[in-house]
């Protein structure tokens, strides 16, 4: 396989992976990134913890999904995470839950 063909693959890959991303992203309440890893998930609980002086945080994760092309199973029932790393917790918006809004007409 040539750096070409590599590159091609590797392309279609992420590709696919950001389409399976924008068809499930409205499923969770959470994105979370770590040094490593982006995750959705419905349930997130970041812990820090101290070990012999040093701060490093637990991150426990359930009903996840992680953006890992090379995972062949992306979906994950829990996951559990220690870094000594930042840990960035975003709620997601969740516009399909809004109320209509009224047209120009007030109806």
């Amino acid at each position: 396989m040539s750096a070409e063909d590599l590159e091609k693959y590797e392309t279609e890959v992420e590709l696919t992976l950001y389409k399976e991303y924008r068809d499930i992203v409205s499923q969770f309440t959470y994105v979370v990134e770590t040094e490593r890893r982006f995750y959705l998930a419905n349930s997130v609980d970041v812990a820090a913890r101290n070990a012999d002086g040093e701060i490093y945080f637990e991150v426990r994760m359930s009903d996840a999904w992680v953006w890992d092309m090379y995972r062949p199973a992306r979906f994950v029932k829990n996951v559990r995470v220690l870094t000594f790393k930042d840990v960035n917790v975003e709620e997601l918006d969740k516009p399909d839950l809004r109320p209509p809004e009224s047209n120009q007409f007030g109806t």
